[in-house]
């Protein structure tokens, strides 16, 4: 079947699924601490996930990351994995992963190893126990710890996500670096994103340029620039002083949309074709009004045509949420 190609040539290879809006952390710089979720009858079941996804696949998506909200606290998910399993053992799938805060990951790491995920991303900000209570709320450090270690011996590659928090993240930099070489972990710095009505918590203030980051390490440590790239956004570099690999993600700092070549589908089934963007397509009218692939097909292959050239993250406005949509609702 034909590849999905874009307005701007980018050929769409990976595919990032939300599979719940719920999570059972609530990260200040995510979520308010009262969140509103969706009705659960607005939720894709996991069997049209599943329809969804392998219509992607047969369109040529060779990378798929389920992600959330918090992906292990859907029930049943570990069924979907292994539904998608299948398409890892044919060769039409080259990857299969998931972004986790890592809560649920000292239960859920053996059974994900055996259905074929073999690495995942776990959201980690802080090794500081109350700082990391006070950054999610409602999370408890020593949990994902373990959690963390049940993936390394399950042979599951731990890559540590941390956002960039000004007065958080940034006095840790060293020891969170530090921590994954000693463990064996790489590291992605990302940039705080400016996506929906997170409360009190003030973004503008949060923000912490990676261009600061990146200088603040070569500071301490000799940085070579990889020509490594994963399919997603982030740029790595290598520590020569601890031969660990570390990523920046910077949407805001140093645009990378030149080269994107991913779409989010939501576990409603509206498809964004930019994460920086208010449009969206909804798939899920054309999955539920009939078992016909071929319109699944059709509503797909149009939704990829109106894939912008960029993202519209500016917090140069001074406008702190402008994008109005939770990450949550998304998916990381």
């Amino acid at each position: 079947m034909d590849a999905l190609v874009d307005p701007f040539g980018r050929t769409i290879r990976y595919l990032r699924v939300s599979v719940t809006d719920r999570c059972d952390f609530r990260c200040v710089y995510c979520m308010s601490e009262d969140m509103t979720f969706l009705p659960k009858s607005e939720i894709l079941t996991l069997e049209e996930l599943d329809r969804l996804c392998s219509a992607f696949v047969r369109h040529g998506v060779e990378k798929l990351r389920i992600t959330g909200g918090e992906p292990l606290v859907r029930r049943n998910i570990l069924s979907f994995f292994e539904a998608m399993g299948r398409h890892l053992r044919s060769g039409a799938l080259r990857e299969l992963t998931l972004t986790t805060n890592g809560s649920q990951l000292e239960r859920h790491a053996a059974d994900l190893a055996r259905v074929g995920v073999r690495r995942v991303n776990v959201s980690l900000d802080t090794l500081d126990p109350e700082r990391f209570r006070r950054l999610t709320r409602w999370g408890r450090l020593e949990q994902v710890l373990r959690g963390i270690e049940a993936a390394r011996e399950a042979g599951l590659r731990v890559k540590i996500n941390a956002v960039a928090l000004k007065g958080d993240t940034e006095e840790e930099m060293f020891d969170l670096v530090q921590w994954c070489a000693r463990e064996g972990h790489d590291l992605t710095f990302i940039e705080v994103m400016p996506m929906g009505d997170i409360g009190n918590e003030m973004r503008l203030d949060q923000f912490w340029s990676l261009r600061d980051l990146r200088a603040r390490l070569a500071e301490r440590y000799t940085l070579t620039d990889l020509a490594e790239r994963t399919g997603g956004p982030a740029r790595y570099v290598r520590l020569e002083e601890t031969g660990q690999k570390i990523g920046f993600i910077t949407p805001l700092s140093h645009n990378f949309c030149e080269s994107c070549n991913r779409v989010r589908l939501t576990c409603t089934g509206q498809l964004h074709t930019c994460l920086g963007q208010e449009g969206a397509s909804d798939l899920r009218a054309a999955l539920r009004e009939s078992g016909n692939e071929d319109l699944l097909d059709d509503a797909i292959r149009a939704a990829i045509r109106l894939k912008p050239k960029g993202h519209d993250f500016d917090y140069s406005r001074g406008v702190g949420g402008r994008i109005s949509r939770h990450m949550s609702h998304t998916g990381g």
